[in-house]
Formats: structure tokens, C-alpha cells, sequence
């Protein structure tokens, strides 16, 4: 299976210019190759495909020769990137690809890396074609040679380096008492099938103040400013900051999960349809409770465990003797008419989650 090493750089200011300079001709170059499959649509009705612009290439760098200090490699992904938006465009899984600005640009791809032991050759650094050996941050061990692309990011003001790596899938022996159902509210993050409560960290919310603040200073700056550029960096750092602490809590909840545990089951949420109540749209985005749900199925995969989805319907609306229990968000606590049990709600739902999910199991 395929996981993502992500390491913090730190480059010279010489080769950040570089790294910039790399990005500008990238961000051009993916706009003139849609303005060409546009262009050509027009014309002839027919569009381009990956294939035909890759041997336009050549002749485009001929025109301008400072793609010399571009990876061909580089440009080449920056190509696939376009055919990419298109396929998802046609897959209606995205609207129609549009032309990028600086600011909706920020990384540049190495997809093939064949030059391993030169890549890697330094401690702590990284070779990047065109630019040289820069300084990573490497906060944990990984196999050099099993990296097969790298993506480098800017983001918050920070250089990234996106490792991307084959690994073995680990061998498990799977015990079945060792199962477990999760369900996601806003009260609290998780609460367990085994009553453990995950607590709500809303890292935007408590940011909200702060981060407001900085919006008002931005709009306020001139268009085009240095003070402008200076404001939507704080912007940009602070917005960092948030996603930052948001990924490090949902890694350390889903491995904490996946360690105990051998069988895991969650919801198959609708999350898409859930955000478009208004009341709730940013604590659930807040919460991302998709992100929880991807890292806990990656980790189970990564692990050998077992990761299953459970249809969500009437979770909430069930007591545990099978009777119905209607009830809204407002109530928190489960009382059933039928069998007497009064249980907290979120506790239910997991147990509820947990059954249902042994079941579908066993079948």
C-alpha cells in the first residue's frame, strides 16, 4: 500500500528563490496547456490529450528557454495535472478546470524517483533536481528506497517534502473479541462502543477570534500592497496552524483506535449532505470526521486489522431491544419506553454500530 511521509524543509534563501522560480514556470505552464486544449476545442471540436501535449513540449521550451532550469519530469506532471482535472471534470466528480494564480498554485512534483541513493545520500537533506540538497527535518525513520515520487509544497509560509512510499501491508492475527464501533458527534469527538469518550478539540472555533481579526487587517490593505502580501501570510499561517493541530490530534486518536483494537466499525456518513445544515456546517467541518474515518481505515489497512463501514440509518433512532426511539439532536440522553434503559445516546449509537457491524461480518 501506498503512505505519505510528510517532512518540514528548510532551504537556503537562495534555494527557496529557486523553489519559487520552479513553482511560477510550473503555474505558467499549467495554464497554457489549458488555454491550448481550449483553444484547440474551439477550433476543431477535438480536444488534446495528455499524449499530445507531452510532444507539443519540447518545442514550447525551445520557445522559452527558462524551462531549462525545470526538471523535464517536473513539467511533465504539470501536464498529467491538467489531463487529471479534466478526467475528474468528465467524471463529474469536480467542475471545469480553471486557470491558476500564485496563490492556488503551491507545489511541484518529482514523479519518478530513480536517482534514490543520490536523493538521499545526505543526512537529513533531500536532492532535488535543478535546486540541490536541502535540509529536511526528518522526525521519523523511513526506507529510503521504497519512495517512488516526491512532492514539494509550500504552505503557511513553510516548505514541505511529501514522501511518497510503497510499504508491506503487516501480517495480523485478527481477534475477534477485540472489535469496537465508533460514533462521531460534536458533543464529543468519538465515543466508544466500550463507553470511552473522545473529547471535542474545535481547534478552529477557539481560533475563530484570532483568526477573524487577521481577515479584518487583510481587508482592509491595499490591493497588490506588500502590506496586503504580509497580511494574507499571517492569514495563511494561522489557517496553517489550525489544519496542523487538527491532523496531529485525528492521527494520535485513529492509531490510539487501531493499537486497541482489531476490528473496527464506523458509520458510513454522508458528510456532503450533512454540512448543507448551516447551523452545524462549521463545527462538522471542524470536527473532520472524514479525515478521522480515512486515517482509521488507512491504519487498519497499514496494520492488517479490519476496518468496516456500517449504513448509518436509524443508529440514533434504536434502542438496543430493537424498539424505536425517536428523539433529536437536542436530546442527549436515550431513554426507551419499551425496556426502561436509560444510556447515553452517543453510547447507544456505538453499540449499536458495533452489532450491526458484527453482523454484516458474520454474513
Amino acid at each position: 500500500m501506498q503512505i505519505v511521509y510528510r517532512f518540514e524543509m528548510r532551504p537556503t534563501k537562495e534555494q527557496q528563490k529557486k523553489m519559487f522560480h520552479t513553482l511560477k514556470l510550473c503555474r505558467k505552464l499549467y495554464n497554457w496547456s489549458l488555454s491550448e486544449r481550449q483553444r484547440v476545442y474551439k477550433e476543431t471540436g477535438q480536444g488534446l490529450t495528455y499524449n499530445k501535449q507531452q510532444n507539443m513540449l519540447p518545442g514550447y521550451t525551445k520557445e522559452h528557454l527558462e524551462y531549462k532550469q525545470v526538471h523535464s519530469q517536473v513539467m511533465q506532471d504539470t501536464l498529467r495535472r491538467v489531463d487529471f482535472a479534466y478526467q475528474r471534470f468528465f467524471a463529474k466528480e469536480a467542475g471545469y478546470p480553471r486557470f491558476k494564480n500564485r496563490d492556488h498554485y503551491t507545489s511541484f512534483t518529482y514523479p519518478q524517483m530513480d536517482a534514490v541513493k543520490k536523493t538521499f545520500s545526505k543526512p537529513g537533506k533531500i536532492y532535488l533536481s535543478k535546486i540541490g540538497f536541502v535540509k529536511m527535518t526528518t522526525h521519523r525513520e523511513f526506507d529510503a528506497s521504497q519512495i517512488s515520487r516526491v512532492n514539494i509544497k509550500y504552505h503557511g509560509g513553510k516548505w514541505y517534502a511529501n514522501l511518497t512510499a510503497e510499504v508491506e501491508v503487516l501480517e495480523n492475527l485478527i481477534d475477534s473479541t477485540k472489535s469496537i464501533g465508533i460514533d462521531v458527534g460534536l458533543e464529543h469527538f468519538a465515543v466508544l462502543s466500550d463507553s470511552t469518550e473522545i473529547g471535542t478539540p474545535k481547534y478552529y472555533r477557539k481560533s475563530e477570534r484570532k483568526l477573524a481579526k487577521q481577515q479584518r487587517r487583510l481587508s482592509r490593505k491595499k490591493k497588490g500592497s506588500n502590506n496586503r502580501g504580509k497580511a494574507k501570510t499571517k492569514v495563511a499561517r494561522l489557517h496553517a496552524k489550525i489544519t496542523n493541530q487538527r491532523k496531529d490530534f485525528l492521527h494520535k486518536a485513529s492509531l490510539d483506535v487501531v493499537q486497541s483494537h482489531d476490528i473496527v466499525f464506523m458509520e458510513d456518513l454522508k458528510i456532503k449532505n450533512m454540512v448543507k445544515n448551516h447551523y452545524l456546517a462549521k463545527s462538522i467541518h471542524d470536527a473532520s470526521w472524514g479525515t478521522f474515518r480515512n486515517f482509521v481505515e488507512y491504519k487498519c489497512h497499514r496494520y492488517g486489522k479490519i476496518f468496516l463501514p456500517v449504513p448509518p440509518h436509524g443508529t440514533s433512532q434504536t434502542c438496543l431491544c430493537g424498539a424505536n426511539v425517536p428523539k433529536d439532536l437536542s436530546v442527549r440522553v436515550h431513554r426507551c419506553p419499551a425496556c426502561g434503559m436509560v444510556m447515553p445516546r452517543d453510547l447507544v449509537s456505538a453499540i449499536l454500530i458495533e452489532r450491526r457491524g458484527l453482523e454484516m461480518l458474520a454474513a
